[in-house]
């Protein structure tokens, strides 16, 4: 009975530790900070992979190139170099103008300016360069063909239809062509623009009259407002436009023009003036 009636020691309940909440906070806190950390290296992580991908990939092409480079320079590099449509010009002088030989590589040549090249060459009207798989270069050329010869400064040149000067005149060269004087020569060699116009007028010419007349046509340009053809002792006189027209309308008449004196046997007219519009005047040379 006396112990029921006995002081019972107080006993404290239980309760939260003290800093227990606070300990929380900061483990949190630093778990949050870890996983910022990491994220933060994530995309350096990835930037130095990336870049050790490329420069693997940049040291493996590298060996290949290396490796492959004697191949690649065998299977594109020029085996033959193929010439079309000379006559006149030499082949190797066709070769040296377009800087081109077997063994270089195909690659670097420039068909533009190969054939630019070319074409500045007085013979060569027209060029062509083309690459044919795998290994040959193909050149294909047109050349000029003479005209006419023309005498200037004591010299005879070959010309073509265009009036363009070709060369001087050698031995083998066709010497029946019909023949051009008048011609100033330093304008001529140079290329002058009115020069070569009357040297094309006096082709023309030869072209249009030697339907007609047999004979070496002689055309004397010094006017370009009168040229002066003569074929078989008769002389024609050209304005400087419309040839064609000019020698149609002597054409015309020519059926009742009787008076003709060719090569100066018996008597008659001489000259023939087609310069007038609508007219044909035929007189005798005194």
């Amino acid at each position: 009975m006396r112990n029921m009636f006995r002081k019972r020691p107080r006993v404290s309940s239980p309760g939260p530790r003290k800093n227990q909440w606070k300990d929380s906070r900061v483990g949190q806190e630093a778990e949050v900070k870890r996983i910022r950390t990491l994220a933060g290296w994530k995309p350096v992580v990835r930037w130095g992979g990336a870049m050790a991908a490329v420069g693997v990939m940049t040291w493996a092409v590298t060996v290949g190139v290396q490796q492959a480079g004697p191949f690649l320079r065998e299977l594109l590099e020029i085996h033959t170099v193929t010439v079309d449509g000379l006559h006149r010009v030499d082949r190797q002088e066709i070769l040296d103008l377009a800087g081109v030989k077997p063994g270089m590589p195909i690659h670097h040549v420039l068909t533009s300016a190969v054939e630019a090249r070319l074409e500045a060459h007085p013979w060569i009207k027209e060029a062509v360069v083309a690459r044919v798989p795998l290994h040959e270069l193909r050149i294909s050329v047109v050349e000029r063909k003479p005209a006419v010869v023309v005498r200037a400064g004591g010299e005879n040149f070959l010309g073509d239809k265009e009036g363009r000067v070709l060369a001087r005149l050698a031995q083998t060269d066709d010497g029946s062509l019909p023949m051009v004087t008048g011609i100033d020569p330093k304008k001529l060699l140079r290329g002058d623009e009115a020069v070569r116009q009357a040297v094309a007028a006096a082709v023309e010419l030869a072209r249009l009259m030697g339907l007609a007349y047999e004979g070496r046509l002689h055309v004397n340009a010094a006017d370009s407002e009168n040229l002066v053809a003569s074929v078989r002792g008769v002389q024609f006189h050209f304005g400087e436009d419309g040839l064609g027209d000019q020698w149609q309308r002597f054409q015309q008449v020519m059926p009742v023009v009787k008076m003709l004196n060719f090569d100066g046997a018996g008597d008659g007219a001489n000259d023939v003036d087609l310069r007038y519009e609508n007219r044909v005047v035929v007189r005798e040379r005194g």
